[in-house]
């Protein structure tokens, strides 16, 4: 194997700082979540985060698991297969995903839900005031406070209790150390100064390459001149290590936009207004596409309107709707929701005609009453003063692409065997949204980081008793 710049041999390695059994860098979602599969059965682990505060894409999320089968479903009378979930999926994506392995994880969401309430404690109940775009039933689990963030400090409090995990914050990894077969033996990391740590399993949890915008560039190309909205350790190095050992990547082009952030503001705003009945009108007062298909492609017409920006419009009774996020929240308390007695008025806030916004409430009420509008949305509200608006723009999230792996996450090689002791979750692994910005099903990248996670921590633990490779 030739030395690559993001791999260090192990002959090279002068001599080992640590010594760990299963390295994990980011502690993210994935990250964490692979953490805690691990430390429950005894593995010692080292889980290396770049920065100090959570500024994963998982605290930066809604905290929405997607899940089909659990308890908290039937409970609420929902009666849903796993076999449905992955249906849903691919449908959403065109099939374009790996059937086995979207099913795969769609069977492994229900175990991940009930063992991270029952085994860990996180706190998780099933999300019923509104459907995600594209979902067909109610399948969301989330933390009462409906954050990411929320859902990371649970995650975390649990890989505390675990003796056996122990978290370095502030250290960035380097690169990967491999023998001259390709076998992954380590991490080269920096706090102060350069150390290596020798694993015996090593876990990419770093995320996609969002915030490298060059990668950006190459691979998404229509997402380049997005707001990136996402977490700015999303650098692509996770990839790149992958990739000079040389494992197989998949579905570069896929990324997942937002089309409701605050403009200014950059706070993101909760899409169950939208999916509740609020409209989007461009500068001329204009709707112009179905809000509802999903917010990621949805962004992509956002973005195409003057000035990339638009208004979402919307009523007191989904406002208050929004004011169970604590985004929404924050908007309010920012001065970025502007409320009018009527339509005239939110026209003059918004510098918007008032004629055509008129005309286009209209046009959007005889729509509610047909049951569909000419851009084919079919989900309406009986809208009525005081009216609320407020301007977002549309931003770039996370990457969808990645390392190809297999059912327990193991990061593969073209020829479809694994690199030895190396896995991949999160943005780092390919994920199930098909190529582009359309493919992507609420849901999809904390389904593939804390899915991942959990797989990966569970095999690179149970095969731990593997004999350790030279290097």
């Amino acid at each position: 194997m030739e030395q690559q710049e993001e791999i260090v041999l192990a002959e090279q390695v002068p001599a080992w700082d640590a010594e760990t059994e299963i390295a994990i860098v980011g502690a993210g979602g994935c990250g964490v979540t692979a953490a805690l599969a691990a430390g429950e059965r005894g593995a010692s682990v080292l889980l290396l985060e770049r920065f100090r505060r959570p500024v994963a894409n998982t605290a930066r999320s809604g905290g929405m698991i997607p899940a089909a089968g659990t308890r908290l479903q039937r409970a609420a009378g929902i009666d849903e297969t796993p076999e449905q979930f992955a249906e849903n999926i691919l449908a959403k994506n065109g099939r374009q995903s790996d059937p086995e392995l979207t099913l795969h994880l769609a069977r492994t969401a229900p175990q991940l839900v009930e063992w991270l309430i029952d085994r860990h404690g996180v706190r998780l109940e099933l999300v019923t005031d509104f459907l995600y775009p594209g979902h067909w039933t109610y399948r969301m689990h989330s933390p009462p406070e409906r954050t990411g963030a929320a859902l990371l400090a649970d995650l975390k409090r649990a890989a505390r209790a675990l003796p056996s995990v122990q978290e370095i914050d502030e250290v960035r990894v380097e690169a990967l150390v491999a023998d001259r077969e390709g076998t992954v033996v380590g991490v080269v990391v920096n706090s102060t100064r350069r150390e290596y740590v020798r694993a015996r399993k090593v876990v990419l949890a770093c995320n996609g390459f969002g915030a490298h915008a060059e990668m950006v560039r190459q691979y998404c190309p229509e997402a380049a001149n997005a707001l990136y909205f996402g977490g700015p350790g999303s650098t692509g190095e996770g990839i790149r290590w992958g990739m000079a050992l040389g494992a197989a990547v998949a579905f570069m082009d896929s990324y997942q936009l937002h089309a409701t952030v605050a403009f200014p503001g950059e706070i993101l705003v909760s899409y169950s207004i939208t999916m509740a009945g609020g409209f989007h009108v461009n500068q001329e007062g204009e709707r112009f596409a179905d809000e509802t298909r999903g917010y990621s492609e949805h962004a992509l017409d956002v973005l195409k309107q003057p000035g990339g920006t638009v208004v979402l419009v919307y009523d007191e009774r989904l406002h208050r709707l929004g004011l169970s996020f604590p985004d929404y929240r924050a908007c309010v308390e920012a001065q970025l929701v502007r409320s009018a007695p009527d339509l005239a008025s939110l026209a003059i806030a918004f510098r918007l005609p008032a004629e055509r916004l008129a005309a286009t409430m209209a046009e959007y009420q005889a729509a509610r009453e047909r049951g569909r509008d000419r851009f084919g949305r079919t989900t309406f509200a009986d809208l009525q003063p005081p009216f609320y608006g407020i301007r977002v723009t549309g931003a770039l999230l996370h990457t969808q692409g990645g390392l190809v792996v297999d059912r327990h996450a193991r990061v593969l090689r073209s020829d479809g065997q694994p690199v030895p002791n190396l896995y991949a979750g999160g943005g780092v692994a390919a994920g199930i949204s098909g190529h582009g910005a359309g493919g992507y099903l609420s849901g999809n990248g904390l389904l593939t980081a804390l899915g991942y996670g959990y797989l990966a921590g569970q095999h690179a633990a149970a095969t731990l008793r593997a004999p350790t490779p030279a290097g």
